[in-house]
């Protein structure tokens, strides 16, 4: 019998052992993992067992691998949430409260200048007259953005808080003009803010509520001279006031608090406060862009204000008109610093006349630039909202007054101010009092705050 021996070549025999310890140490990773799945399909006998097992694995990988996507493109998306605390805030800072007079101008101050303007608009014959005619009155606003472009001062025609504020005391103790700070409102003129937060002594500039041992209590008394009110420029008498942040700037012409003269007004307050986190979980801002900063540095006076959302959507729709038009809205004449895009170049901006056409040149500047996200975008970069929003919510009340032990004093007062008498003062004094007389009382009701915090869900 012969027998054949067919030669094997090492290297098949070398690949299949190779082979065969992968195999080996595979199975072996797959027997004694924890991942789930493996082990079963690793342990199968029949291709069935085998394909569920595999199927299986598959279907619980797809599934982890969606909610560890689901969880990472959370936690990028920086979800954040609001927690409120009702908190007691002592000691409290008692807040900033701005007061201005109803109209802006008094009228001994202001018609000899006004009707020279007028005379050399060949708008009236003679300057002889000590009253402003009725057909005049559209002019008023035309001298006074004459008066801006030419950068003259107008303070002299402007309601000076000497001659306004009667009595002032905080917490019983005496205070007087020298604890306001000034600013211009642009409907209102000259105003003046009490215990605002000043730049130069930051630290002890703000009072406490609880100051000298009390409550937290302002009280304020002021004679308005509307006898001499400017004719056909304001429809009404008394004074404005507004409650604020001792680092806020005080938008009095959008939210001021209307005071009639005849009454005595209790201003309570309660403190809101809420808080934002700042990038990447939300775009607010504390930044002061430069425009803001030198309207600050122009027209406040020395105070320490913080960013204003409101302001700076001003501001960025005034440099819009000036690019536009040439000049801006002249409501707005105490935000005329543009600073152009992309540059750090300040332009003091003329302010555009007034017109009779329904939609002015500004006018329309600035519904382009509210209406076009480009626009915004290159414009109003600067603006968002601001991280730190601190409200007053405010109960108003009043009492009739003054009452008739207090006229003497008032007319006193008035009396001694620079403020020229009415007419017929000597007869009719009692009257006027009771017309253009009124107090002021701003309480602090609890030093309990509802205190709004944003915070991250996750991290």
């Amino acid at each position: 019998m012969v027998s054949m021996v067919f030669p094997t070549k090492p290297t098949l025999i070398k690949d299949e052992k190779t082979m065969h310890r992968r195999r080996s140490i595979i199975r072996e990773f797959a027997l004694n993992t924890s991942t789930h799945g493996l082990p079963g399909i690793a342990r199968s006998e029949s291709i069935h067992n085998r394909i569920f097992w595999s199927i299986s694995f598959l279907c619980f990988t797809a599934v982890m691998i969606y909610f560890v996507t689901t969880a990472i493109l959370s936690y990028f998306g920086y979800p954040t949430q609001i927690n409120v605390d009702i908190i007691t805030e002592w000691p409290q800072y008692f807040p900033a409260v701005s007061i201005c007079n109803g109209a802006p101008f008094h009228l001994d101050r202001f018609i000899r200048p006004f009707l020279n303007y007028t005379y050399e608009q060949n708008l009236i014959n003679s300057t002889n007259t000590s009253t402003i005619p009725a057909y005049l009155a559209s002019s008023i606003l035309d001298f006074l953005i004459h008066k801006t472009n030419k950068n003259e001062s107008m303070d002299s025609y402007l309601f000076s808080l000497s001659s306004m504020l009667y009595k002032c005391t905080f917490n019983n103790l005496p205070c007087s003009i020298e604890n306001f700070t000034t600013f211009n409102s642009a409907f209102y003129g000259r105003c003046y803010t009490f215990n605002a937060k000043m730049k130069s002594n930051s630290n002890n500039s703000v009072r406490y509520v609880n100051h000298n041992g009390g409550n937290g209590v302002l009280d304020l008394e002021f004679y308005v001279h509307s006898h001499q009110y400017v004719p056909y420029f304001w429809k009404g008498a008394g004074m404005v006031s507004l409650v604020h942040d001792n680092t806020q700037l005080p938008l009095i012409d959008s939210f001021g608090v209307l005071l009639t003269p005849g009454k005595s007004h209790k201003l309570g307050y309660k403190k809101k406060t809420t808080f934002l986190l700042s990038s990447p979980y939300t775009s607010c801002t504390n930044n002061i862009p430069l425009p803001m900063e030198i309207m600050f540095n122009t027209y406040y006076y020395g105070a320490d204000y913080s960013y204003s959302e409101t302001v700076c959507y001003e501001l960025c729709g005034q440099t819009y008109a000036y690019e536009k038009c040439g000049c801006v809205n002249p409501v707005l004449w105490n935000a005329r610093s543009i600073v152009l895009p992309d540059t750090n170049n300040v332009v003091l901006a003329p302010l555009c006349n007034m017109t009779n056409t329904p939609t002015p040149c500004y006018t329309q500047a600035v519904d382009e630039l509210l209406n076009s996200l480009s626009l915004r975008q290159k414009y109003c970069s600067d603006c968002s909202q601001h991280c730190s929003i601190i409200d007053f919510i405010i109960h108003k009340s009043a009492l009739a007054s003054p009452l008739e032990w207090q006229m003497d004093g008032i007319k006193a007062f008035v009396e001694s101010s620079i403020i020229p008498l009415p007419s017929d003062w000597s007869t009719e004094w009692r009257s006027h009092i009771k017309t253009n007389y009124l107090a002021l009382s701003v309480v602090c009701e609890t030093t309990i705050v509802e205190n709004s915090t944003q915070t991250a869900q996750l991290g």
